[in-house]
């Protein structure tokens, strides 16, 4: 049950991040464990691309006034100083620049005035499926990313086509980068369903062929991994289908034919999910007949084992009184006979037999 209370944990760990009740429309919580937030930015245009870090946000509007493209890419929620001032700088809207800082969000889609904001979550499988939120704001020849719960993300390939020019993702602009980066974070998904689905194989078969203790565990712990892939998948779906269908002026008609391919792998996804679920719900069952026909085995054993030794216990406790056959010749004659310990051992056996020849004709043994 250890992923159970750690999904609990994590939970309230969320919720402790959120803004407190009764704070005002746009109070950033930043992240309490870490102090830093650290700005990459990657500018770009068809002939060339420049990446650099940069402390101060002001230095932003520079870059933005020079190149065409610019990724501003924010890491780390702990300086809440700086991002306020990255906020001002890039004209981010208050409350959704609280919503970025505030991990707890769902996959969705809202327009404001200056920018689109974008939320997905990336996922990751290591012993238990983990998800990150990543925030992607998009606005005239700017992208903005923002995360920083856990090291790492899923938009290195975009920074390689980047950097080597591959494909047509330096000459288009800001919003096909945007869908660069969600499908980059959509298509994360495909490799960790297909490692839990041989998960669930393996699984599978060490249920059917073998009776382990900790197979309800392990089956509920597939389970709780697929109930977190689809409180992802689901809102994500709809997010997708809003940014495809709904026209934005900063996404051209272009893009959107990109954007309708992320809602079919999202589509394909929740697929994959729902089928995943319903191999585990068969699997519990599967383990619990398993269980119930080798208690009936274990249960059909004894009982047959316990039907042989009562005619024979019936046999030793009659011929255990205590009778004096020299009072009477009805008193157990045979216990005088020469003949008589055999033929008990011999009514014994051929008892014991018949029954034995009984079970197996009608299938017990």
């Amino acid at each position: 049950m250890a992923h159970v209370f750690g999904g609990l944990a994590n939970l309230r760990s969320l919720l402790r991040r959120r803004t407190a009740p009764g704070a005002m429309p746009g109070t950033l919580t930043g992240d309490p464990t870490t102090t830093t937030t650290s700005i990459r930015v990657m500018a770009y245009g068809p002939e060339r691309l420049v990446e650099q870090e940069v402390d101060d946000p002001s230095e932003l509007t520079a870059l933005m006034a020079e190149w065409p493209v610019v990724w501003v890419d924010v890491d780390g929620l702990g300086d809440v100083a700086k991002l306020r001032g990255l906020g001002e700088v890039l004209r981010i809207h208050p409350l959704a620049l609280e919503d970025a800082t505030s991990c707890h969000q769902r996959s969705k889609i809202e327009r404001y005035a200056d920018h689109d904001f974008i939320v997905v979550r990336m996922i990751n499988l290591g012993d238990r499926i983990v998800t990150e939120q990543l925030n992607v704001f998009l606005s005239q020849g700017l992208v903005v990313t923002l995360q920083g719960e856990r090291p790492g993300d899923s938009l290195d390939p975009v920074r390689a086509r980047l950097r080597t020019a591959r494909g047509r993702i330096r000459e288009l602009g800001a919003d096909y980068l945007a869908y660069s980066l969600v499908d980059a974070v959509i298509d994360g998904y495909f490799p960790v369903l297909g490692e839990l689905g041989e998960r669930l194989e393996k699984l599978e078969e060490e249920v059917v062929t073998a009776l382990r203790q900790d197979a309800p565990s392990r089956i509920h712990s597939a389970k709780h991994d697929l109930m977190t892939v689809r409180r992802s998948l689901w809102p994500l779906r709809e997010a997708m289908g809003a940014l495809w269908r709904d026209e934005s002026p900063h996404i051209a008609p272009g893009t959107r034919v990109y954007l309708r391919d992320c809602y079919d792998h999202t589509a394909q996804l929740m697929d994959i999910v729902e089928s995943y679920r319903e191999v585990t719900g068969s699997l519990m069952e599967i383990h619990l007949s398993s269980v119930s026909n080798r208690m009936n085995e274990v249960m059909r054993m004894l009982t047959v084992i316990g039907t042989l030794f009562i005619p024979l216990t019936f046999i030793t406790g009659l011929y255990g009184m205590n009778f004096d056959p020299a009072l009477s010749r009805w008193n157990m004659p045979e216990l005088r006979w020469q003949y008589g310990y055999p033929f008990a051992l011999a009514l014994m056996v051929v008892t014991s037999g018949a029954f034995l020849v009984y079970f197996r004709r009608r299938g017990w043994l």
